[in-house]
């Protein structure tokens, strides 16, 4: 394909010379004119292991150039790939002025273009971005209509700095994220014989996909920072634990818990976190990450009241309250605390869940509940369909395949609220919302 790429720096200059590589007649389009005259000359304006040799071979063969010219890179290409930078302002918030002029440079050159074109956003920019500046830059400047006229997509890139070139040949996978399925077809003919998945989806997810992907990396970094000066402080080998901890692939790296849900409870991860935390501070060990992983999942518990109470109904029907599907355990459940949050602003409940029986608890279970909701019997019910008769809320609290009948008995002006991340939506005629997502 005829390929045109908006901004040759990191991701630009790689993506230029591999595409050409791989045998697309590539022009690279940047203002810059020290960066054009190197890539024409087949030297490269970035420092990255094997980039020379690409450009070097890709230019020789003729299916890389460079120019300043955005308006004959557009009429000479089928595709736009922009890859302009979007630093951070002092706030924190991105700077999109390159990308708005960017898109304004192809709009003025579309305006005057019979064919389809299609740009597509290598940028890393947030959710929204494209719908709210790359696509109406493209239209007040061309005249012409998204989807109609020409085509976005959205294709974040999943280079490392120093690996960029084995990287772009080894994706972890290939994300596309359109609205108009030729577009993204389109764009996938560009990734033909790479290995990894192809992920076709909405522009938005692949605009968040990158953010969630690098954010997860500065996590596992500060996690594997702060075991590691915990560990040392307490007299143990934190490499050797984090390599025992590296080989438990389905728990630990893993999509175990990776999913949007609730807050997590229970007997042990509250108080190991807690055990670590005070060992940390005894030891003047600074652990900020680690330290607030309790404050994050409290505003989780006060984020699901907010929810529920939004609307000020009052009659709520809980189902499930332990604080895991098929258990009885309530130490720490999370939907208990909701429960007892939900009394205290006058709300009427019923509960039910099928694993918990007061008559049966005992020891430190029995002792939670009379501690934290002591009028536990008062509120139970015998099941499901008594817990959501005559309700304004369901609140799914964990799953059971004993809740679907009644959930199927809903109306419409009933609220079912999932606090669960099992990903299992309920065939019922309420209004159907999960906290996350």
């Amino acid at each position: 394909m005829n390929l045109s790429i908006f901004g040759l720096g990191y991701v630009g200059t790689v993506i230029a010379g591999c595409f050409a590589k791989a045998g697309h007649r590539v022009l690279g389009v940047d203002t810059e004119q020290t960066k054009v005259d190197l890539i024409n000359s087949g030297r490269s304006p970035i420092i990255e292991a094997e980039i020379e040799d690409v450009l070097r071979d890709a230019v020789a063969n003729g299916s890389l150039r460079a120019s300043t010219d955005a308006k004959a890179a557009v009429m000479e290409t089928e595709l736009s790939l922009l890859c302009v930078g979007t630093p951070s302002q002092p706030s924190g918030e991105l700077e999109l002025t390159y990308v708005r002029r960017v898109c304004e440079d192809i709009g003025a050159a579309l305006r005057k273009k019979t064919s389809r074109h299609v740009v597509v956003v290598r940028s890393t920019v947030l959710p929204g971005t494209i719908e709210s500046i790359v696509i109406p830059a493209l239209e007040s400047s061309s005249g012409k209509k998204f989807d109609r006229d020409f085509g976005v997509v959205m294709n974040p890139e999943f280079m490392r700095e120093s690996t960029a070139v084995r990287d772009f040949y080894a994706p972890p996978k290939t994300v596309i994220g359109s609205t108009n399925a030729a577009d993204g077809a389109l764009v996938a003919k560009l990734y033909d014989g790479l290995p990894g998945p192809m992920i076709h989806t909405g522009i938005r997810v692949a605009e968040m996909v990158k953010y969630c992907d690098n954010i997860f990396h500065a996590l596992k970094i500060t996690f594997g920072n702060e075991v590691g000066m915990l560990s040392k402080a307490l007299g143990v080998d934190a490499h050797e634990v984090m390599r025992i901890f590296c080989q438990d692939t389905k728990l630990n790296l893993s999509p175990a818990y990776l999913k949007p849900g609730f807050a997590y409870g229970g007997s042990c991860l509250p108080k190991d976190l807690r055990a670590m935390t005070w060992a940390a501070r005894s030891r003047d060990v600074e652990i900020p990450m680690l330290a607030n992983i309790t404050t994050s999942n409290d505003a989780q518990i006060k984020n699901a009241v907010r929810l529920i109470t939004a609307d000020r109904r009052k009659r709520i029907g809980v189902l499930g309250f332990a604080f895991k599907g098929g258990t009885d355990d309530l130490r720490e459940s999370p939907v208990v605390t909701v429960v007892e949050t939900l009394l205290g602003k006058g709300c009427e409940l019923r509960l039910f869940d099928p694993h918990v029986n007061t008559a049966r608890l005992v020891g430190a279970n029995r002792r939670y509940i009379e501690q934290h909701i002591p009028h536990l019997a008062r509120l139970m019910v015998e099941s499901a369909a008594a817990a959501v008769q005559d309700t304004d809320i369901v609140l799914l609290g964990n799953i059971n395949d004993t809740y679907l009948p009644a959930l199927k008995t809903l109306t419409a002006e009933q609220r079912v609220i999932d606090l669960t991340s099992s990903g299992r939506t309920p065939e019922t005629a309420a209004h159907y919302e999960r906290l996350c997502g």
